[in-house]
């Protein structure tokens, strides 16, 4: 006996002959994840036994801005296929043995399962089977090897054709959907734990249940709730970092904290948050805040709280945020009396943060940046995933139209997009959850975090998709910021650059280019975790772990060949990294901001995070 992947379906048993146990592969993402120290409740929520699953769920939870050509397509558009579907039929019509063996096999199955003489069963880590009435009982058996027996036939006839990668890629998101939202632990009358509930609760759990599908269905994204939003409030569970907004322009609040230590680092450092989220994942609870780290590491800690904007800022695009950028770090200089700042963006936000580092280069104003530090963030978009595989120009030319008409592309429209791409732990989980046993989402801080979300303005949205499209921060003096050519190449400083080893938004392997992209020395970090997970990381974990190495070669799968690993969190390595690189120590300022230029205007988290 072997085990088998074939796309989306794991095994046991010989690939043309008779399986023994079956389960999409998205049943084995739901596994529980072992880092439980990152789990945050909010005061007074007792853990549950599903804490640690939705902890690993949260690193689907992600920053959307990769998304951004899908989110004008619509609910179900967006995965209909269109030609790809004719190039399988037609490419399975030149094969007709391997269908009609295929198909042999998969009647063979439903034969012996009808006879209930099938030894089919879902793998361990499944989820969605765990009740023992699964196979205990024989309807609900048959039903469930019905289901893993058709889901297994499909993928392999995916599996069998060779297409291109963008229609395989979409093609998989398609039958992904399909295989996910067929199910029979999706319908309340095939679900023995959800008629359990029903009868244990006199019929209460359907109530509740309706209740919550309808709430969820009458408001934008339109998919199950993924968090208890009532157990968090920025600024007294989440943000709660002590500092103070220094200065406010229409387009961000420049938050200043409060030094934790005698002594402080005389080079400040600025950190971009992505524009599509809220900044507070950087500050998300005390004990697990990267902005309260760096503080008790002699950092100056200032930050960008972006403005939720709105269609009357439509025009706002990549240059409004580099000048935001620009006029963030002459704040940072001109308050701490230096002449140059350590820039630390993540994701959509390193990208802006890159394009001003090229900007300074081009105009010999380098010397205004100390250091460059870039999380999980894309700069080449080759081979960047499956969302780099979905998007085409149509695609691109649609979504630009459909957020120029708008004024702005909504967030909730782009959390709607993710949640559909990985339908087993975005979706059918908390349907499960919310709906056929009428429970509350789980309270955990990332998934409100992930909830929070903004707009972002029409003009921006067609500068990122072009940016991608035409994946020209790869090519000198191809994209252009404020009318300049740049090049990341004449970007000299030392740099700082974190992947993530299971992030597939920003796969580690498209951050590590970044290091062939850069003309200085660059530190590649590639940590543990996905694209939240590898940043939400304190030191206090003891499963985290990350590798990195003196040499950066060509070949990402030579670095993590050669890498070595180490143990605890890089934030560590990071803070050394940081020392070493924003001068000496002095006495830590007794006031926030500087006279009446940066005088203090609101404690933090600032007035621009409440913006809906």
């Amino acid at each position: 006996m072997r085990f088998y992947s074939t796309g989306n379906i794991h095994y046991f048993g010989h690939i043309d002959g008779p399986v023994t146990v079956a389960v999409p592969r998205a049943g084995e993402v739901t596994a529980p994840y072992k880092q439980n120290n990152e789990i945050s409740r909010g005061a007074g929520v007792a853990a549950t036994t599903q804490d640690i699953e939705y902890e690993h769920q949260a690193d689907f939870a992600v920053p959307l801005d990769s998304l951004l050509a899908d989110a004008a397509s619509g609910s179900l558009g967006r995965f209909l296929p269109g030609s790809e579907v004719f190039l399988w039929g037609a490419a399975l019509a030149r094969r007709p043995a391997t269908v009609a063996q295929r198909m042999t096999h998969w009647a063979a199955d439903v034969g012996r399962v009808a006879l209930g003489t099938s030894d089919i069963a879902p793998h361990r880590k499944d989820k969605r089977f765990a009740d023992d009435a699964w196979m205990s009982n024989p309807v609900f058996r048959r039903c469930m090897q019905y289901y893993l027996a058709g889901s297994r036939t499909l993928q392999q006839l995916l599996d069998d054709v060779d297409l291109d990668e963008q229609s395989e890629k979409r093609l998989q998101l398609v039958l992904d959907n399909i295989i996910g939202a067929a199910a029979p632990s999706n319908q309340l009358l095939l679900n023995p734990t959800a008629l359990k509930t029903a009868v244990d609760t006199r019929g209460l759990s359907v109530l509740r249940g309706t209740r919550n599908f309808v709430g969820d269905m009458a408001r934008a994204p339109r998919v199950p709730r993924m968090v208890d939003t009532r157990k968090f409030e920025v600024g007294r569970n989440l943000a709660t970092t002590s500092g103070a907004v220094v200065l406010r322009t229409p387009v961000f609040e420049l938050i200043q904290y409060k030094p934790t230590t005698a002594k402080v680092r005389t080079t400040p450092l600025l950190m971009v948050p992505p524009m599509i989220n809220k900044f507070y994942v950087l500050d998300i609870a005390e004990g697990r805040s990267m902005v309260e780290h760096l503080l008790e590491s002699g950092q100056q800690v200032f930050l960008i709280s972006w403005r939720n904007p709105t269609a009357k800022h439509a025009d706002w695009g990549m240059d409004t945020y580099v000048e935001a950028v620009l006029d963030a770090m002459e704040a940072t200089r001109r308050i701490c009396q230096v002449k140059s700042t350590v820039v630390h963006g993540t994701c959509a936000g390193g990208i802006i943060s890159a394009m001003t580092a090229a900007y300074l280069a081009r105009n010999k104003r380098a010397d205004e940046l100390a250091a460059l530090a870039l999380g999980v963030t894309l700069l080449d978009q080759q081979g960047a995933g499956t969302t780099s595989a979905m998007m085409d120009r149509a695609r691109a030319d649609a979504a630009i139209a459909f957020s120029s008409a708008v004024g702005y592309m909504d967030g909730r429209l782009l959390a709607e997009v993710f949640a559909w791409l990985r339908p087993t732990d975005l979706v059918w989980t908390f349907w499960v959850n919310n709906y056929l046993l009428g429970k509350n989402p789980p309270a955990f801080d990332v998934l409100y975090w992930n909830s929070d979300t903004t707009r972002m303005p029409a003009h921006l949205h067609r500068d990122f998709l072009h940016l991608a499209m035409n994946n020209s921060l790869i090519n000198p003096e191809q994209a252009e910021v404020l009318g300049e050519p740049i090049d990341l190449g004449e970007i000299k400083q030392d740099a700082y650059v974190i992947g993530g080893e299971t992030d597939h938004i920003t796969p580690w392997e498209s951050c590590y280019q970044t290091t062939q992209l850069l003309g200085g020395k660059t530190r590649f970090i590639l940590s543990t975790g996905g694209h939240i997970a590898a940043q939400v990381l304190p030191p206090d974990n003891d499963k985290a772990s990350f590798r990195t190495a003196d040499k950066n070669p060509g070949d990402p799968d030579e670095f993590a060949k050669n890498a070595t690993q180490k143990q605890g969190s890089w934030w560590l390595d990071y803070a050394d990294w940081l020392a070493k690189l924003s001068g000496e120590l002095k006495n830590a300022p007794k006031k926030l901001g500087r006279g009446q230029e940066y005088k203090v205007l609101a404690d933090a988290p600032g007035t621009y995070v409440f913006d809906k």
